[in-house]
């Protein structure tokens, strides 16, 4: 058994896309029309047969609650690896992305917070 697929809730698809490609710097793997919403999933540059993120559409208002509950409290839907926070927050910072949490050593790893302004906080993290 292998994890190929992982789910990301986004409140707009479309702005999700954008977000994840031109700010992150992932690469647009597949992009099927579904009716109401798209199969849209993007995959690290470094390695594109790798896990897919699907920029999953929010189908049931439980989504939504779920989604506001957690950016309320601060708290990062997933969580993605760099190999130098500090440099991957300078990068995003120059591109105007929001932080809530600058690159913090909280032991083993530095990480911090992102906003995807697509509804969730983010975590970068050292490896």
């Amino acid at each position: 058994m292998r994890i190929l697929l992982c789910s990301l809730l986004v409140d707009d698809q479309a702005k999700a896309l954008a977000f994840y490609t031109e700010k992150l710097g992932f690469a647009k793997k597949q992009d099927i029309d579904m009716g109401e919403a798209r199969w849209l999933t993007v995959v690290s540059t470094e390695d594109n047969s790798g896990v897919e993120l699907l920029l999953e559409p929010m189908g049931v208002p439980e989504s939504r609650v779920y989604q506001k509950a957690l950016f309320e409290q601060g708290i990062p839907l997933t969580a993605f690896a760099v190999t130098d926070v500090q440099a991957e927050y300078e990068r995003l910072l120059a591109l105007d992305v929001e932080f809530n949490m600058e690159p913090t050593n909280v032991g083993p790893t530095t990480v911090a917070v992102l906003n995807d302004t697509c509804g969730n906080w983010i975590q970068i993290f050292q490896i």
